[in-house]
This record gives C-alpha cells, sequence and structure tokens, in this order.
C-alpha cells in the first residue's frame, strides 16, 4: 500500500503527454522493445492520426528505486506500482480529465518550452487544485531549437507560486529528465490512504471512472478501489443504480488487461461484469460487496451534452446500418447521447448530442470510417430553456420543439465562461472579436511581458460554429481557446423558417439570436438561389420569423422564345403567343412544385 502512487498527466493539447508515457513505459519496462510503438496508449486510430488524445487511458507501471539522488531520501531500495492515467488536452473532452483526476493524489502538469502555458492548461489546474491534488510541473519539449525554457519557468513560477527548483525540466522525445519525474513523483505523491479521506475504511468501496463494453465479457468497468478488498467471484453492488453483479474477472492494465486474484485498496484496475449496457455501470457510481453494502463515494456529475445536430444517412435504405452503428459507439462512449428523429426532407435519424464540435467531429469520423456511412450532419445548435406561462421549465433541443409564443413566457441559452491565452499585441482584434459574437468582457491577466490571459462570457450559440477557427485565424495561430458551461441566461431566440415557393421547409428551419437573423437568413436564401437549379417558371425564396419576411431572394423562370417560329405577320399574333406564355407560368407557379436537390441539403445544414 505505501508503495503505490497514483498520478495523471494533464496539459493543453499537443503538449506531449502519450510520448512522454511512451518514455515511462520503456524506462519501467511495462512494455518491451519489440512491442513498443509512438503513442501506445492511443488505441484508437483516429487519436494516432490526429495526434490527440480522446479517451482517458490507465497503465499499471513497476519502477524498482536505484541509487536515489541527495535530494530524495528513500531509505532503500523499494519496487513502488506506479498508476498512470493519460488524459486528453482538447477542452472538449474535459469531462475525462475530471474522471482521471478523481482516481489520482497527484498530477504532472506538463508545459510546452515552446509553446508555453495555454488555455487548457490552466483550465486543468484548476480541476486538479479543486481535487488538492499534488501538482509536479515539468517543461517539456527543452531538446526542441525554438524552446524558450526560461521563460516558461517564470510563467509556470508566476502560475502556481513555487520555487525555480521545483519545476523540472524534460524531453518525451529524447527520455531526458524522464526518471527524474518518476522519482519526483514516488517522493511527492502520497500513498493511496482511504482513511485520510475520511471514507467508510472498514468496508470495500470503489469508484468507476470509466467502462467499456467487450462483445465477448460484458460491460468492464475501470475502478479505483479506495477501501477495501475485491476478489474474482465476489458479488458486487453499484449503490448509485442499486444492482448487484459478479466479478467475472478482475485484474489491472499492463496496459493491456492483465488477470489478477484481487483489486486491494489504492489499486487501479477492472472489473468484468456481467452487464449487457455501459448505462448499467454509470461513470461516479460506487461499487461495494453486496454483503456489506457502504455508502457512496463522492463521485463526479453526469456529464451533460450541450451541441446538438442531426445526424442522416445520405440514401434512406441505410438507415438501419445507421441505427446499429449508433448503438456500438454509444457503448464505447457513454457520452454520446441521441434520439431518433424524422425529417420530412432527410428522412429518419438521429438527434444527437455531443460535449463540443470536436466531439461531433469524432462521432462522425467513426461512423464513416468504423460503419463505412455516407452521412448529413445538420447545422449544430444548443440546448435551450423554455418557461411557459404555468411557470414550467423544459429544455428543447430543435426548432420543432418550440411552442407557440402565445405560451411561452422566456427562452432562455446557455452562456460559457471561457479564456483565450495569447500573444498581447493580437488583444485588439481578438476582443473586437469577442464583441461581435455578444460576449462580455471580464478582466485581462498578464502572464509575462508578453502573454495575456483575456477573461470573458458569451452564449455558447455564438461559439460552437467557427470561433476556434476564427480565433486561430485573427491571432495568427497563437490563441488558445477554453471554456466552461456556466448558466442560462434570458436570450432574445427567434425560430427562422426558410420558404421555396411560398412552402415551409422544415429542415432548414433553426434557433437563432434575433440580432443576427437577418444576416442568416439571407445567406441561406443567397446560397439557395445558387444551389436550386431554375425551373420553368419563377420561385421565392424566403427567410422568415414568423409571418414576417426578412430575407428574400427571387430565381428566375426559364424562358423558351415562343416567337421564334413567326416569320412575318401582325404583331398581334407575337402579343398573343407571349401572353399565352405568361398565363401558363402563372399558373405553373400557382400549382408547381419545386424539387430541392440533396446538395442543397447537403450544403445549407451541413455545420
Amino acid at each position: 500500500m505505501n508503495n503505490i502512487r497514483n498520478f495523471c498527466i494533464i496539459a493543453h493539447i499537443d503538449h506531449g503527454k502519450s510520448t512522454l508515457a511512451d518514455r515511462f513505459l520503456e524506462l519501467t519496462h511495462t512494455i518491451s522493445a519489440r512491442d513498443m510503438k509512438e503513442q501506445v496508449l492511443d488505441t484508437m486510430e483516429l487519436e494516432r492520426e490526429r495526434g490527440i488524445t480522446i479517451k482517458l487511458q490507465p497503465v499499471r507501471m513497476e519502477y524498482r528505486w536505484k541509487n536515489p539522488n541527495s535530494k530524495i531520501q528513500i531509505p532503500k531500495e523499494e519496487t513502488f506500482i506506479l498508476n498512470l492515467i493519460d488524459t486528453p488536452g482538447h477542452v472538449d473532452f474535459t469531462y475525462e480529465v475530471s474522471r482521471s483526476l478523481q482516481a489520482v493524489e497527484g498530477a504532472i502538469l506538463l508545459v510546452d518550452a515552446t509553446q508555453g502555458i495555454e488555455a487548457q492548461t490552466l483550465s486543468n489546474l484548476y480541476l486538479a487544485m479543486e481535487q488538492n491534488l499534488v501538482i509536479i510541473p515539468v517543461i517539456n519539449k527543452i531538446d526542441l531549437p525554438n524552446a524558450d525554457i526560461e521563460k516558461t519557468r517564470r510563467e509556470i513560477v508566476k502560475l502556481l507560486g513555487c520555487k525555480d527548483d521545483d519545476i523540472l525540466c524534460a524531453s518525451g522525445k529524447t527520455g531526458e529528465g524522464v526518471e527524474e519525474i518518476l522519482r519526483i513523483v514516488i517522493d511527492k505523491v502520497p500513498a493511496p490512504l482511504g482513511s485520510a479521506r475520511g471514507l467508510e475504511t472498514d468496508k470495500t468501496q470503489a469508484l468507476i471512472f470509466d467502462s467499456l463494453y467487450d462483445d465477448y465479457r460484458g460491460v468492464v468497468m475501470f475502478v479505483r478501489v479506495v477501501n477495501g478488498r475485491i476478489k474474482k467471484g465476489d458479488t458486487v453492488h453499484l449503490v448509485g443504480s442499486s444492482k448487484d453483479t459478479k466479478a467475472l474477472e478482475v485484474g489491472v492494465f499492463k496496459p493491456s488487461f492483465e488477470v489478477k486474484e484481487s483489486l486491494s485498496e489504492g489499486e487501479i484496475g477492472y472489473i468484468v461484469t456481467g452487464f449487457k449496457e455501459v448505462a448499467q455501470a454509470r461513470v461516479g457510481d460506487t461499487v461495494t460487496q453486496a454483503k456489506d453494502k457502504a455508502g457512496a463515494l463522492h463521485g463526479y456529475k453526469e456529464v451533460k451534452p450541450m451541441v446538438f445536430a442531426g445526424i442522416y444517412p445520405e440514401s434512406g435504405d441505410d438507415y438501419p446500418k445507421l441505427r446499429d452503428a449508433m448503438g456500438e459507439i454509444k457503448l464505447t462512449d457513454a457520452s454520446l447521447s441521441f434520439e431518433q428523429e424524422n425529417s420530412p426532407a432527410l428522412g429518419f435519424g438521429y438527434r444527437c448530442g455531443f460535449l463540443g464540435m470536436l466531439h461531433m467531429e469524432i462521432i462522425a469520423e467513426r461512423l464513416k470510417r468504423e460503419h463505412k456511412l455516407d452521412l448529413v450532419i445538420t447545422t449544430p445548435s444548443v440546448a435551450y430553456e423554455i418557461v411557459l406561462f404555468d411557470k414550467k421549465t423544459t429544455t428543447i433541443h430543435s426548432p420543432q420543439e418550440l411552442p407557440e409564443a402565445s405560451k411561452l413566457q422566456e427562452i432562455r441559452e446557455p452562456w460559457v465562461k471561457s479564456e483565450i491565452v495569447t500573444p498581447k499585441e493580437y488583444l485588439g482584434p481578438l476582443m473586437s472579436l469577442i464583441q461581435e459574437r455578444h460576449g462580455i468582457f471580464g478582466n485581462t491577466e498578464y502572464l509575462d511581458d508578453s502573454r495575456v490571459v483575456l477573461h470573458f462570457e458569451m452564449p455558447l450559440s455564438s461559439l460552437i460554429t467557427d470561433f476556434y477557427d476564427k480565433i486561430k485565424s485573427v491571432s495568427s495561430g497563437y490563441g488558445s481557446l477554453n471554456y466552461e458551461v456556466q448558466d442560462f441566461r434570458k436570450a432574445d431566440i427567434a425560430r427562422l423558417d426558410i420558404y421555396v415557393a411560398e412552402e415551409i421547409v422544415e429542415a432548414f428551419s433553426m434557433l437563432v439570436n434575433r440580432e443576427d437573423a437577418h444576416q442568416t437568413g439571407k445567406h441561406i436564401v443567397k446560397k439557395l438561389k445558387d444551389i436550386i437549379p431554375r425551373h420553368q417558371f419563377a420561385v421565392k425564396l424566403q427567410a422568415a420569423i414568423g409571418s414576417k419576411i426578412i430575407a428574400a431572394e427571387r430565381l428566375s423562370a426559364m424562358r423558351k422564345d415562343v416567337t421564334a417560329k413567326l416569320y412575318g405577320g401582325d404583331v398581334t399574333r407575337k402579343r398573343k403567343l407571349l401572353e399565352k406564355q405568361k398565363k401558363g407560368k402563372k399558373k405553373m407557379m400557382a400549382m408547381g412544385r419545386v424539387e430541392i436537390p440533396s446538395k442543397a441539403f447537403l450544403e445549407v445544414l451541413k455545420r
């Protein structure tokens, strides 16, 4: 027990977490040289391709303490069990980081020597400090020619209030300084004592921090045992869901599953259950022995998706395939939520809830790659709270759910608390961008003479589409963004409808801020004018809020020259033919139907 250390690595995206983890695995001989490859803990193809971590990944290492230096007092040669959790760095997967922090006592704060402190560095650090974890600051990538170690060191000292000597320097690529990090982890991170947390030490308690579904073994729970012991064959009880199941197998991560007879207090490992759905073993629930049921541990809140979009198959025949694919992905990603919906234009599909735009892209990419599906993804929107005159409050995710104005008292939209870390020369353009998106400025904090943290609040709907891309464009790629949903606030939201030939097209309807409605409506009808082919009659394209038209375009009719066959005679013959054509066009305009090509839906509805 005293020889166990549980820790994780937290950092901004692309600061070298997975590469540093590779060096740890090599140094501790957890993985043989033959099986070693880059980003070992990133098991998904998409993670390797994009160079980012999407799912947290635990691993158990054994480190034999030899020749300790003079700074660290370990009395004799010992073997330490080091449980590491590699975490994602993108803002969309902050929930994965929070889950990891609940299972450990220490965190390595990794900062890129070429980039310095960035927005997600701050966010993850604050999460770790809320859990009272021991923070070990490390400057990574010191081998790069453009590494500015002293500047990065000053930023960390100002942020943490630590001493220069407390900051370690390392290179995950070359391995320089990596062993020193492990030694400091052993020296500074406390052993995992349940009694130190004031828990029911005489009863078994384990926290579920992740889970996955295995086709052959059912649901596998990733747990941190806080008190007691869980053995293979024990009947365990889940406090939150009030369900019992047998521990069919228990073991640890090496990083693949390695079977053990039991998991003891302080250990991180897995329990194979007989459950058939991941939802039956909710993240944050407490596992106890069925015979002496203990109380629940302080877990963490279930994550609620805040970005919603429709996912439809391009071909209606592929709907059964999409239905099966969504079910399979849900088994490996408990944060995905979806429900069936039917669009008049796109047919059967799903209204899906995501944690953010990157999460949406990852799910869409997995559907395309793993299940060979061609998809139509509608414009992302957010969840709105509506208050009716009878004082009932409910949440809506699409324009079709918005009740009549006569029943509606007010609409509330989600707001986020955000920060941008940027060089100070880009401060002005970024402030203009925030103001343009209805943001409210907070304070500006200087990390050093050249870098600032800009704090502000903003509606989530203004942030989810292209705001991150705009930040990168305005700041020449140096700006970094972090945000968290704060609360819901009253807003002037309207349903924007699109009419084609005076008929409403439900698939194009959306909820927008009334201030932006004209610009959005104008953009859509202009795009439709370019995409919809001309017909034999004129076609009206209109954007409306209620009965008020706020933007319009007109698709002119194809005109046949009906007088081409005339070779002479009185002018009245020509006029008669033109009048006949005019009447025919008017009749077609009243009775004719406009066929909207699928390309139009793809262009207007896609993100």
